[in-house]
């Protein structure tokens, strides 16, 4: 009778079993792709990407330490198990800390689940000896994104891929002058600075006294990927410089917001650690972000045909640039464009490799020569460098 009863019982569920459906499961949010931020207020992000070596590291925070500059540094897995003490400096010195993959592959090459592995095993090493997580922020390596590595970036917790607007080129070997023309050329506000903190880039901890002097003198200030952040996701964003006796409750209550929010807008662990001097970012009302995109102004180009182009208004691009004559812009400038906040569909990156042709690479992305000549601004076909970035169009 038992054995009947329970033979029954299992059929029951058996038959419910087919009119069950299981949950959907939710997809992750994709990355949201950033290059500079669109804002009118003078801030700007000096980031460091640290490979293998690191050797300017040390160097590199005790400058930041003497201008009173906190910064972002992009950590890799193998550079942390090669130089532990000094990722433990970075940290212990205030600055923020982004995700750089472990081995420091191209992303754009690796499946979804060898995304997650290359990016928790960074985040978990970096936690075991600081404390602190990478997350939310991601950089990929070379560059290299499309919209497949956005999604897997995305699922593995890290809401926002940080590109750049000036890329100083440093880990060519350039010197310090020319470091810093780079920066000064290519400066606006919401701009985020690419450095490295390796050997191979020995004019950047030459470069940064006079960079940041300059910048100052040009009314900059200086904040980490978070604070600039929080600058596009809040429309009336202030920013208050800490001074002596300044407690993070007094803040928040002055300017009417929680402790919390204070302490999320500017990535602060712990509420009772603020120093003199440090920028704070005051969240205010939230709005969504604008969509934007860039371009980078040819010869011949106008802002009039610009705008047309991407059937926006001259009045708009301006503001979105802080451009008071619109008759005043020059070949190389990139110019904040109302328009998409993540990379287009049809396009990508690539690192020019040795014994690289355009030719070659057009064939392998199956695009032509012409196309990627006119993405990238390019003249003379024939002359393309090691090292070179460029933007693939699909």
């Amino acid at each position: 009778m038992t054995s009947r009863v329970v033979r029954v019982f299992m059929a029951l569920l058996i038959l419910l079993g087919t009119f069950v459906v299981a949950p959907r499961s939710v997809a992750a949010a994709s990355s949201t792709f950033i290059t500079s931020v669109n804002t009118t207020s003078k801030i700007v992000a000096l980031t460091f990407d640290d490979g293998a070596d690191g050797a300017n590291t040390n160097k590199i925070l005790d400058i930041l330490t003497k201008y009173n500059v906190k910064a972002t540094f992009f950590l890799t897995g193998s550079g942390a198990n090669h130089h532990p003490q000094y990722i433990k400096n970075i940290a212990a010195k205030g600055h923020q800390l982004g995700n750089h993959s472990y081995s420091h592959p191209y992303f754009t090459q690796l499946s979804t689940t060898q995304m997650k592995s290359e990016l928790d095993r960074t985040e978990s090493l970096i936690k075991s000896l600081t404390g602190k997580t990478t997350k939310p922020i991601f950089r990929a390596p070379y560059g290299a994104v499309n919209n497949t590595v956005l999604s897997g970036v995305g699922a593995a917790g890290y809401s926002y891929t940080i590109q750049w607007n000036i890329d100083t080129v440093d880990w060519k070997g350039v010197s310090a002058s020319q470091i810093n023309t780079k920066v000064q050329s290519n400066i606006k506000p919401g701009s985020i600075v690419l450095m490295h903190t390796g050997a191979g880039a020995p004019g950047t901890p030459l470069a940064l006294p006079t960079m940041i002097s300059q910048l100052k003198a040009k009314g900059y200030q200086f904040v980490t990927i978070s604070q600039l952040l929080a600058y596009q996701s809040n429309s009336t964003a202030k920013t208050y410089t800490v001074k002596s006796g300044d407690t993070l409750y007094g803040i928040a209550r002055t300017y009417g917001v929680s402790v919390s929010a204070l302490a999320s807008a500017n990535n602060i662990t712990n509420t009772n650690l603020i120093y003199v001097g440090q920028v704070l970012v005051i969240p205010g009302t939230t709005t969504p972000p604008a969509s934007t995109t860039t371009y980078t102004v040819k010869s011949g180009d106008t802002l009039y045909k610009i705008a047309a182009s991407y059937n926006t208004t001259v009045s708009k691009i301006a503001s979105a640039n802080n451009i008071t004559n619109v008759n005043l812009i020059y070949v190389g400038q990139v110019l904040t464009i109302p328009g998409t906040t993540t990379p287009p569909a049809s396009t990508t990156t690539y690192t020019v490799k040795s014994g690289d042709t355009l030719y070659k690479i057009a064939a392998s992305y199956n695009t032509t020569v012409s196309k990627i000549a006119s993405a990238n601004n390019i003249t003379n076909v024939n002359l393309i460098y090691v090292g070179q970035t460029l933007t693939i169009p699909r």
